[in-house]
């Protein structure tokens, strides 16, 4: 499963603030998790990383264990922002009261600008 999420996480800008993003499909299910965890851990130690943007555009549906890494992302004091959730994504994080933990956006991040 390691080449899946490998497969599946996308890095579009690295750095301080740092976006990744899952090619605009859904979040592929819990058994990808600890990957997603390790390569992000990589990419923090890496770059200085002190803003991680998660661009969810496509994405409807995120696993419990993905929700797990960003709350285990933010205790380590990461500003962590989402980007372009949906609606369903949006009413997860409302009714699991973490819509107050990240900050969501609304970013054209197809802008040529």
């Amino acid at each position: 499963m390691a080449g899946d999420s490998a497969e599946v996480l996308r890095i579009y800008q690295v750095g301080e603030l740092t976006v990744v993003g899952f090619g605009g499909i859904d979040v592929p299910d819990e058994a990808c998790i600890a990957d997603y965890r390790t390569q992000l851990g990589e990419l923090i130690q890496q770059h200085n990383c002190k803003t991680l943007a998660f661009d969810l555009s496509g994405v409807t549906v995120v696993p419990s264990g993905m929700l797990g890494v960003l709350i285990s992302l933010k205790k380590t004091g990461l500003e962590i922002e989402l980007y372009n959730p949906s609606p369903d994504v949006l009413d997860v994080l409302a009714i699991t009261k973490l819509d107050g933990m990240f900050t969501v956006r609304e970013v054209d991040l197809d802008s040529d600008d």
